[in-house]
């Protein structure tokens, strides 16, 4: 469409966003706790996006090119529910009405896997921001992995929406930072810059040029002055999507529960009900129905159904070239194919090293660089790298090269020292589909990015993450370096796989499982130190660490006392024992 030209029946466009408005409040009201304000003051700018600029189709959310979307400030998931109900992703009425109660589809903080149409679990703020900036680095490497003249199969844009409490966080910088050094050109944020967090306006807080600040990490940064322009906003987006070097920032001034008399712009209507009676004021001041609760005009409804035509239509428009494609190009159309259902070689795991002969003894960190370049040789879209630390964590795929803006080709990914930005954008790849991540750092600063592994286990995400020098044998560099909590820590979290494997045939055995493990991510805790490799002939086969545990050497009769022991205090057990 052109520029400039959206608004030509301003009444329901109005009616739109204000159906997106009023069920956000009913809601809210309803549950008797949720965050009203943010969704009243975005409706403007989401219902632009969802009805006229992004790409996607309600009756398929697994379509490989959709475009993405993320509502990094999870807390306004009655928003995102909103818009689900709206154009069709199969919420209904009730399940707006049950709003944050226990099993229903529309729970406080948007999930992933629990509600269709949702990219990804947010509500711990910057999160959901560092997740759209993996989606969209997939998107480049995928693009650029598969796309042929005149087939762009690999095309789409990744949006996100976040607040001032997403920009305050430490891990927004990190990704900000990656995302402008990447070039990651086809990813949009809208900054909801309604000057108000919970304590109070952001003048207490938060006052850097947040402009200046993108500016400086290499985005194309926009100002939209009325959250409610709907023109602006549409000028701004495409600007955005036409912009072919940086990622784009959209500064969007909104006021937080747009349209209430008294709640309007002010902190109380951030994460609590604007009250029943500011609830019939509000939807009098919108012309809106007063004592009618989750009220949709008709034409509301019918308008919605007719923008997600859109929707259908591209997707048709993309299956018949994605067919065309495949006659072109079938042996890549299949590789694709099978990248996106997670299906490998039936021959990858004949790769894998044998380390069970007699041998000197190695660390299992470069042991795990022998069987990760081993893997990457038969599983090409296994892709990853390390927090500026790929040589002590053997990380690299030395068959490959740098994934970098301009060439996104490469297989190896320099995250920088941004753990936490690492861990977030690694469970992005994952939630995009097509790649296998890894990321490694030392075992002491999982710390760093340990809000981004419980996430990516809480939504089953096949993340690798490679954790080494994981005890006081890192030696010289003393305590602040040395990891004492840190797999305990790890082990408590629920969904994540812990392997610390003992020698150089269970790393093995430990890539083998992780590769195999799709429904959750896996850390392997590897040594800094050369470890023996254990006689399998003499003592258990490493093949049972797959099953968790296992014995390794039993005794004759009844035991006095039983070890248990990973990683290298097993070599040492043998020896006591």
């Amino acid at each position: 469409m052109p520029k400039g030209s959206f608004i030509k029946d301003n009444e329901i466009h109005e009616k739109c966003i204000n159906s997106i408005r009023t069920l956000a409040m009913d809601a809210v009201q309803r549950a008797n706790s949720g965050h009203p304000g943010a969704p009243m003051g975005l409706a403007s700018a989401a219902y632009i996006l969802w009805t006229e600029l992004m790409r996607h189709n309600p009756e398929n959310p697994e379509w490989s090119n959709r475009d993405r979307f993320v509502l990094s400030g999870g807390h306004a998931s009655m928003l995102l529910y909103s818009l689900l109900y709206l154009t069709g992703y199969g919420l209904t009425l009730d399940d707006l009405k049950n709003f944050r109660q226990l099993g229903s589809k529309t729970p406080g903080h948007p999930e992933f896997g629990h509600t269709l149409g949702v990219e990804t679990t947010t509500g711990p703020l910057g999160q959901g921001f560092t997740n759209a900036v993996g989606m969209a680095l997939a998107e480049r490497h995928l693009a650029s992995i598969y796309n042929r003249p005149g087939f762009d199969i690999v095309n789409h844009f990744t949006y996100v929406m976040c607040g001032d409490g997403d920009l305050m966080e430490g891990i927004t910088s990190e990704a900000a930072s990656f995302a402008g050094h990447m070039g990651l050109s086809r990813l949009i944020c809208i900054y909801d810059d309604n000057g108000i967090t919970i304590e109070g306006k952001t003048e207490i807080t938060f006052t850097e040029d947040v402009a200046k600040r993108f500016e400086a990490y290499n985005w194309h940064v926009q100002r939209v002055s009325d959250g409610n322009d709907l023109d602006a906003i549409n000028r701004a987006v495409e600007n955005a999507r036409d912009e072919k070097e940086r990622p784009s920032l959209i500064l969007l001034k909104t006021h937080i529960a747009y349209g209430s008399p008294n709640k309007q712009d002010t902190p109380d209507a951030h994460g609590a009900p604007l009250g029943e009676e500011e609830v019939r004021l509000t939807k009098k001041n919108l012309g809106w129905p007063e004592t009618e609760s989750f009220y949709v005009p008709d034409e509301v409804s019918a308008y919605f159904k007719k923008c997600m035509e859109k929707g259908r239509q591209g997707e048709a428009a993309w299956i018949n070239l994605f067919n065309t494609y495949k006659t072109a190009h079938p042996k890549l159309a299949g590789v694709f194919q099978n990248a996106l259902d997670n299906k490998m070689e039936n021959d990858w795991e004949k790769a894998l090293p044998d380390f069970s002969a007699p041998a000197a003894s190695i660390a299992t960190r470069a042991a795990s660089g022998k069987v990760l370049n081993a893997i990457a040789l038969k599983v090409q879209n296994l892709v990853g790298g390390s927090a500026d630390l790929a040589p002590s964590n053997n990380t690299m795929i030395t068959t490959s090269h740098d994934m970098q803006k301009g060439g996104y080709t490469g297989r190896n990914i320099r995250f920088g020292v941004r753990e936490h930005a690492m861990g977030g954008i690694l469970s992005g790849i994952a939630l995009h589909k097509g790649l296998i991540p890894f990321g490694g750092t030392f075992l002491v600063f999982a710390d760093y990015m340990r809000p981004s592994i419980r996430l990516a286990a809480i939504m089953k995400q096949p993340v690798k993450y490679l954790f080494t020098h994981d005890s006081i044998a890192v030696g010289e560099d003393g305590p602040t370096h040395q990891p004492v909590e840190h797999i305990s820590g790890l082990r408590s979290i629920p969904g994540l796989v812990v392997i610390r494997p003992s020698d150089a045939t269970e790393t093995t055995e430990a890539w083998r499982t992780a590769i195999k493990t799709l429904n959750r991510p896996v850390a392997l805790i590897l040594s800094r130190q050369n470890l023996p490799v254990i006689d399998r002939k003499k003592y258990g086969a490493a093949a049972g660490l797959s099953k968790g545990a296992y014995i390794l050497a039993d005794t004759e009769g009844t035991p006095d006392v039983i070890i248990i022991a990973t990683g290298s205090e097993v070599s040492i057990s043998l020896e006591a024992r």
